[in-house]
């Protein structure tokens, strides 16, 4: 695929929504396309990881593990943005995501996208509105399983 291919791929995720044209192709330019066939992992829960996906098509399961084995807490889709987390800060995957049928995603290294936030600072704002609102949404559906775990 093309750059601008994948710059248009980036230009629907909400993490880029704010993110002019040319930033765009810079970080398509240094992001790679990956295949993974269903049942592969894309990331695995508790590794390190130097690498986010953005899915370009295709799903796939985010599991967790727990004490009754793992429990699905997510599908994520076309324009998903997923593994984020372990390359702005230095702990485990929180999750394993598993590709459910053929899945391409492209992959962006820990180094360039930090390089890419120190160079557009408006980027970097971006970024971290989306985070915050991902963590909204997540913080709320935790607080949603812990009522339904309490009733049962």
């Amino acid at each position: 695929m093309s750059i601008e291919a994948d710059a248009a791929v980036l230009r629907k995720l909400p993490l880029f929504r704010g993110v002019d044209d040319q930033k765009l192709r810079l970080l398509a330019f240094m992001s790679e396309r990956v295949r993974f066939e269903g049942g592969e992992s894309l990331v695995e829960e508790g590794d390190f990881g130097d690498v986010a996906y953005i899915i370009v098509s295709g799903e796939a399961d985010v599991v967790i593990g727990s004490p009754s084995g793992e429990q699905l807490v997510a599908t994520v889709r076309e324009n998903d943005f997923v593994g984020e987390i372990a390359i702005l800060i230095d702990v485990p995957r929180t999750a394993t995501v598993r590709a459910k049928g053929e899945l391409v995603a492209l992959a962006v290294s820990k180094e360039h996208f930090f390089k890419l936030l120190k160079t557009f600072p408006d980027m970097a704002v971006e970024v971290m509105r989306a985070l915050a609102h991902r963590l909204e949404r997540t913080t709320r559906e935790v607080g949603r399983l812990r009522a339904a775990s309490a009733r049962a």
